[in-house]
Parts: C-alpha cells; sequence; structure tokens
C-alpha cells in the first residue's frame, strides 16, 4: 500500500509473519486425512421455487462416487437460524423461520444447497454433481426490501405476513412517548435536514473461502471439524445446538485462517451436511468453496435503507434526530443479522454529537436473496454513513460551513462519561482536539486554493469530513488460560481466534511487559474448541479488549497464588514478598526466585496434594463496551467529462485508546479504510429483480479495489485510554471502513456544483459520476 504515515517503531515484528509469507501456513486445505473423501454442493439455479423431485440415481453409479445426501438424509437436524430475540411492535419479536441444512421442500435464494455428493475426488464429485436432476417449480421472487414490504408482494414465509421479519420500535423504554417528543421538537425547529440514503448490499471475499474437513469417531460417537472460523467455541456452540449434541461430542479446530471479517462466525449448511455425511459414510469428508460457490453462497452483507432527519434551531445547535430503517435479512436469518439494522447501528448514535433527543426505529424484511450477516462494522458504517450525510445536508442547508457545525454540536470533554439518549454511556471522548488534529493534517485552510487549481484543468474538487464514533466489543464475556508445562515457557491459549490481527505478536509482549519475562518464552494458541474457554469470536473489534482484560486478570491471579509459594521457598513471611522483572523478591535484598521456578514449585506441591492449585490459570471476564472514534477526510478530485474519480488524499486521526502496537494498529487502520473505499466507490451486489438471479456472480462484475486504487494516507493517533478495561484499549479494526464511506461519499457531495452529487447513492461508479456531472452543468 502506497501510504505516507505517521511514523512509529515497532518494538518487534509480527511473529505470525515469518511462516505465512514462507507458504508454511497451515489452512483448511493444508491437512487431508487418511481416507479423505471430498465433497461438492448441488445449489439451486433459481431464487424462489418448490422442489418437484430430487433424483441421484445417474449420480451413484457415477465413477468414485461414495454416496449422496439429500434433505431425507438430515433427521435429527434442527434450524440453522439461530438469532438472539429482538423485541418487535405489539409483543411480536423476530420471526425466526426454519432454515435446513439441505433443501427439500422449497429454494428460497440462488445458490441454496440441495444435495451434497461424497466421492474419492473432488473433481469426481463435481462431475457427478452434474448427474443430480432436481425438478423445480419456480416461483415469482422478491430480492428488494422494500419492496418486499409492500401490499402484493410475493409472500415468502406463512409465519412472516407481508415479509415483516420484526418491526423494532426502537431502544426506548417508551417508543411511541418518545417519538411524540421528538415530533414536537421538530416541529419547532428553525431547521430540518433530510436525507434518505442505500447502504448497498455487500459480498466480503476473504482471501481463503469458507471450507471443512468434518469426521466422526464411533468409538467414542464424536464429532471433529476442521474449519476456517472466527473462534472454535463460537463455530462449536450453535453446532451443537442444530445437532442436539452436548459439548463433549463435538470438537471443533481452526488453524490458520485466510481472513474473516465477520463472514466465518457461525456454521454454514455445508458445515452440519459435512458432519452428516461423515457419519454416514464412515469417511472424513472435505469441502472448499470456490470462488464461484463463494458468490452464491457466502452471507452477504449491508443493504439497509435509511431515512434520517436533523432538526437544528438557528445557530446551528442539533436539537433531535429521527432515523428509519429498511434491512434486508435475505430469505434466512443469518447469524446476528436483525442485530445489525436495529441495535448495532442505533448504539453508534449520537456518534460524537451531543443530540439529546433521538427517535431511531427499523423494519426486518425476508427477501429471496443471500442472507445478510455481520461484514466489517456490522452497523456501524450504516449509522455513521446516515448520520454523517444528513450533518453534511444540514450545513449546506444552514448555509454554515460543515466542519465549523460539527465542532459546534461536538459533546465536550467535560461531559465525559456522557449518557446517551439511546442508554449507551460512553465512559471517554476528546473529540474537538481530534477533529482539529484531522483538519490542520489535511491541509484545510488550503482546500480553496486546490479546488481553483482544479477547476482551472476542468475537474470538480470536494472535500469530505467524516465524524465517527463505533462501539467495539459486542459479546462481553471472554477467556484466556496461562499455564507452565515446565519447559521454561508460558503458554497462552485464548478462545478467540487469530485471523489476522496480530494475536501471536500484542498479547505475548503484554504479558512480558508486566512479568517481566522474554516475550518468545510465551507460545500463543487458539483454535481448539476443547480448551473450554468461554466466550465468543473475534468480531466486532473486540479481542484486544476482551481477551485482554482476562489476560490482565489471569496474571494477577498467578501472582497472587505464586507469592505464599515463594515466601516459603525464601524463607520468609509473605509481607515481605515482592514481584519485579520475572521474579519474586524479599524486600530490601538480593534474594529472590524466578517466576518459572516457583510454577514448578507449585506444580510439585499439587502432584504431592499439599496445595488444591498450581500456577495454570484460566480467567473469564466481562468487559463493556468501548467507543472508537476518530475524524477521516477525503479530498477527490472528478472528471466531470469522463465521471473517473480521484481520491487525491485521505486522512485520518483515530483514538482507539491504548494502542499496543502502532504497526498493527496503522494496518489494521488501513485495511478496514481499503473496504470502506470499495464500498465508497465500486461494490455492489446486485440481484435481477425479476428473476432473483445474481446479477454480479464474479469479479467480472463485482469491483473489488486494488492497489492502484488506494490513496496516498495520512494518519495519526489521538489516544484517550478506555477506562472500561485495564489495558484501555479499544477497537480499532473497523474504524476505516465505519469512516470512510461517509468522507469519500460527502467529498463527492462537496464537489460537484449546484447539489447535483448531494443524494447520490453508494458506489460512486464513474457512470453515477457522469449523470451527476451532466446534471451539475445543465
Amino acid at each position: 500500500m502506497d501510504a505516507t504515515t505517521q511514523q512509529h517503531e515497532p518494538k518487534h515484528v509480527r511473529v505470525e509473519d515469518n511462516v505465512l509469507v514462507r507458504g508454511h501456513g497451515r489452512y483448511i486445505a493444508d491437512a487431508p486425512l487418511p481416507n479423505q473423501a471430498y465433497a461438492y454442493f448441488v445449489r439451486s439455479p433459481h431464487a424462489y421455487a418448490r422442489i418437484v423431485s430430487v433424483d441421484t440415481t445417474a449420480a451413484l453409479k457415477a465413477p468414485g462416487v461414495v454416496g449422496v445426501l439429500t434433505a431425507k438424509d438430515m433427521d435429527g437436524v434442527g434450524n440453522l437460524g439461530r438469532h438472539p430475540p429482538i423485541p418487535g411492535r405489539g409483543g411480536k419479536g423476530l420471526i425466526l423461520p426454519h432454515r435446513p441444512a439441505l433443501a427439500g421442500e422449497r429454494v428460497m435464494h440462488i445458490g441454496e444447497p440441495v444435495a451434497m455428493v461424497v466421492a474419492e475426488s473432488a473433481a469426481a464429485a463435481q462431475d457427478a454433481a452434474e448427474l443430480v436432476a432436481v425438478e423445480y417449480e419456480e416461483m415469482t421472487p422478491v430480492t428488494d426490501a422494500r419492496e418486499a414490504l409492500r401490499d402484493g408482494a410475493p409472500q415468502i414465509w406463512p409465519q412472516a405476513p407481508g415479509n415483516l421479519a420484526v418491526d423494532w420500535p426502537g431502544p426506548n423504554p417508551d417508543p411511541d412517548g418518545n417519538a411524540k417528543k421528538v415530533d414536537e421538537i421538530f416541529a419547532a425547529a428553525k431547521h430540518v435536514a433530510r436525507v434518505a440514503q442505500m447502504n448497498q448490499r455487500m459480498m466480503v471475499h476473504s482471501m481463503e473461502p469458507r471450507g471443512a474437513t468434518a469426521s466422526y469417531d464411533p468409538a467414542t460417537d464424536s464429532y471433529l471439524t476442521r474449519t476456517c472460523s472466527q473462534g472454535a467455541g463460537a463455530m462449536r456452540e450453535p453446532i451443537m445446538a442444530i445437532m442436539n449434541l452436548p459439548k463433549e461430542r463435538v470438537r471443533v479446530l481452526t488453524e490458520d485462517v485466510g481472513g474473516a471479517f465477520g463472514l466465518k462466525t457461525g456454521p454454514y449448511p455445508e458445515n452440519i451436511a459435512l458432519l452428516v455425511g461423515a457419519k454416514k459414510f464412515a469417511r472424513p469428508i472435505h469441502w472448499m468453496s470456490t470462488r464461484s460457490e463463494a458468490f452464491l453462497s457466502d452471507n452477504q452483507a449491508r443493504d439497509i435503507y435509511s431515512e434520517a432527519e436533523l432538526a437544528l434551531d438557528e445557530k446551528g445547535k442539533f436539537l433531535a434526530l429521527r432515523v428509519r430503517n429498511v434491512g434486508n435479512l435475505g430469505a434466512y436469518v443469518g447469524p446476528v443479522g436483525a442485530n445489525i439494522p436495529t441495535q448495532n447501528f442505533t448504539r453508534c448514535l449520537p456518534g460524537m454529537y451531543d443530540i439529546k433527543y433521538m427517535d431511531v426505529s427499523a423494519k426486518c424484511a425476508f427477501t429471496n436473496t443471500i442472507p445478510t450477516a455481520p461484514y466489517r462494522g456490522a452497523g456501524r458504517p450504516e449509522a455513521s454513513y446516515i448520520l454523517e450525510r444528513v450533518v453534511d445536508e444540514a450545513a449546506r442547508i444552514t448555509g454554515i460551513d460543515p466542519a465549523k457545525l460539527r465542532r459546534r454540536n461536538l459533546i465536550k470533554k467535560s461531559a465525559m462519561p456522557y449518557k446517551t439518549a439511546v442508554g449507551t454511556t460512553y465512559d471517554t471522548g476528546d473529540f474537538e482536539p481530534i477533529l482539529d488534529k484531522a483538519l490542520a493534517l489535511a491541509d484545510y485552510d488550503g482546500f480553496k486554493k486546490r479546488r481553483r487549481e482544479s477547476q482551472k484543468r476542468g475537474k470538480y474538487r470536494g472535500f469530505g469530513i467524516c465524524c465517527l464514533l463505533e462501539h467495539s466489543g459486542g459479546s462481553p464475556v471472554e477467556s484466556a488460560k496461562l499455564s507452565f508445562p515446565g519447559d521454561g515457557t508460558l503458554l497462552l491459549t485464548l478462545n478467540v481466534q487469530n485471523t489476522g490481527q496480530g494475536h501471536a505478536t500484542v498479547f505475548p509482549r503484554v504479558i512480558a511487559e508486566k512479568l517481566g519475562i522474554p516475550a518468545d518464552k510465551i507460545p500463543h494458541t487458539n483454535g481448539d474448541s476443547s480448551n473450554e474457554l468461554p466466550g465468543y469470536a473475534s468480531v466486532g473489534s473486540r479481542s484486544a479488549m476482551t481477551a485482554g482484560h482476562s489476560i490482565v486478570k489471569a496474571m494477577d491471579t498467578i501472582l497472587e497464588k505464586g507469592k505464599p509459594i515463594a515466601a516459603a521457598m525464601l524463607e520468609t513471611g509473605e509481607a515481605d514478598i515482592v514481584y519485579k522483572n520475572g521474579n519474586f523478591e524479599v524486600v530490601g535484598t538480593d534474594r529472590r526466585v524466578a517466576l518459572f521456578d516457583v510454577a514448578a514449585r507449585a506444580a510439585e506441591m499439587k502432584k504431592r496434594g499439599e496445595i488444591a492449585e498450581d500456577l495454570d490459570t484460566k480467567s473469564t471476564t466481562e468487559t463493556p463496551l468501548t467507543y472508537p472514534n476518530g475524524v477521516h477526510i477525503a479530498e477527490v478530485e472528478i472528471d466531470p467529462d469522463t465521471g473517473r474519480i480521484t481520491i487525491v488524499t485521505y486522512t485520518a486521526v483515530d483514538d482507539c485508546g491504548r494502542a499496543l502496537d502502532h504497526m498493527i494498529v496503522e494496518g489494521q487502520l488501513h485495511g478496514s479504510v481499503a473496504a470502506g473505499l470499495g464500498q465508497a466507490l465500486m461494490e455492489n451486489a446486485v440481484y435481477d429483480a425479476g428473476s432473483g438471479q445474481l446479477v454480479t456472480g464474479s469479479f467480472m462484475d463485482y469491483a473489488m479495489p486494488r492497489a492502484d486504487d488506494i490513496p496516498p494516507l495520512r494518519d495519526a493517533l489521538h489516544d484517550v485510554p478506555a477506562t472500561t478495561n485495564p489495558l484501555g484499549v479499544k477497537g480499532v479494526g473497523e474504524a476505516g471502513t465505519t469512516a470512510a464511506i461517509s468522507a469519500v461519499m460527502n467529498a463527492v457531495a462537496d464537489a460537484i456544483p449546484g447539489g447535483a452529487g448531494n443524494h447520490l447513492d453508494m458506489p460512486a461508479s464513474a457512470q453515477r459520476l457522469w449523470e451527476a456531472c451532466q446534471r451539475a452543468k445543465q
């Protein structure tokens, strides 16, 4: 990446990189099992159809075929659709239709699996899959959420009249009373800014596609699956529920993961079918998604339509905010999919701004599309986007400079902790200096001169600001284990999965700094559900804050348990013992005993029954949300004759709390900015409205950002440590995605004269920009 960044000297290189860049990682396809068979899935070519019959006769006779599974083989398999309850209006909660592992009666979206062919090779399985004859009776699909909610739309699920999955009234205990108060404020307001924006459907496309190898042990009646996941424990829990199995009969292993971004949190239909097949055919079964399959079967994301209104007084003070969302869940409820346009979205509000009254609600709809689920940000980019677009619209209608309007409404540092109108509490924040630093770094004062220079060359130039605030943490419970194997190392075992964040680099260094032992004596492991560490996946920018909290607690416990043992070894009172630089010491003397020696003595004492616990320690903590924030600025130039856009510079100043490793923080920011730029400028999953076919079914049709699409980056940190966890960290991995879309689209709106770009939807493709520029000329 071409980037100019604030320079930091890392203390160490990332320890993961040496293995990975040499091609020695162990991904799903790198560990074949003896006697392993291979699976290929027969997928629906229709978006909505009844299954009349499935004939596997010819496929079963094909060379190398082990067997074929269909829906009738899925006895005992429950609903793959799993979701926390969400309250709806009138006491009607979220509707959760049955999602099968293999479709038997109907197919609900393009690419839904209908049969699994198992053969001696992947090629043989694919060839035989062509011979599975499925007769369908097509029905009329609906792919757009707003269309699905209209009268007369095709009915998808009988238990969801009008295709309404949930009508969420908002976070307030009295939504009707709150709405009435907000209505009164709007009626009396001097100015009201209004915007309506579509946050388009996105695809994830991790470098390593999804895959798994499933096996069954008849001796113990237990299952094992190696799969790319964001947490082996978080993958195992729903598998247990779907297959009605106790935890001792399911084990999940995850080694290296080639990208995740929310895509690989829970089980898909393929994971369950593989496990059923491994038992039925008494063979390990391996499957890796092809890239074409990924387009048709991976969870998709975003697809939220938002209308926002912002009330202001005569001086530009924000008085109230009203937002209405329509979220497209797809054909089934994806993992926490309904949380995204509802709770995840709303917890980001009111952003950095002091808005005392808010009315936010959402409707979630079923459509005949692939289910939506988390992708980098999961509700936070959508919230930041609509908020920052309506703030820019407020600047336009009031005539107040966008930077001045934002500064005028920022929450003051003195107001922290700040209780929001949606019930959250920001523990820390220092917003005005971040805005000032970003404007200076972006040379806001020199922008008018640069715009005049662009005009001389016939180009439009724009400056876009995003004041972002997101929540990170999600599930509060997390665990860590520190153990002494007896070989002079301290083993760190985590539940959260390293999918590129640098866990093996950062967490051992945290331990090394506190305990005073070399980081290379602290190996890291993760990815085994049998470790029985309570917690959740590496999602929601939660790993550093939640796992870090548990690690600190485990270290404190180790020192507490070690102190009396060290005192006995040093023949002194426990009150005279202090811990320093890897040793327990007697205060005021040079008498000391090393931590590893104390651990060894404790292990001996436990073996002899003299103590109940050695120094091995497992800890579980609960960590409240944190609120990362920052200001991102995009400066763009548009050629009105071609619609070509160039992001001239991109500036970011972020508060991610205490940065544990500046190099990794910058890498996370750069990567998340790239994801946001992809959404702003080019990425868009499109379905044909009439047939429900996926139009953007390959990289010929779905554009992804490349290196030359990424502008020079100017970035800096303004760290305000969080008070809700002992390391003071906040999330960082999704901040760039949350901010970039607003910064770019506000810059586009600023660039095109006459307001022609004010209500442009993403992606800002060359065609859309050219059309807007032609309107501006007219």
